[in-house]
């Protein structure tokens, strides 16, 4: 039986190899994803207009 060697102690070799084993099941998604950062400004959000037409907005 193998010795347990954590992933962030193996050499960049063997993370390669452990990596390459792990993408031929799909285990790891090739697809790296990121948490959106809430404060940062979304333009998608800022399109966005309240049901009443932006009607309060205009008001001040």
């Amino acid at each position: 039986m193998e010795k347990f060697i954590p992933y962030e102690k193996l050499s960049k070799r063997e993370k390669r190899a452990q990596d390459r084993r792990g993408r031929t099941l799909w285990t790891r998604s090739p697809v790296t994803r990121r948490t959106e950062n809430p404060r940062a400004y979304d333009r998608r959000k800022a399109r966005r207009l309240p049901p009443d037409g932006g009607e309060a907005l205009r008001a001040f």
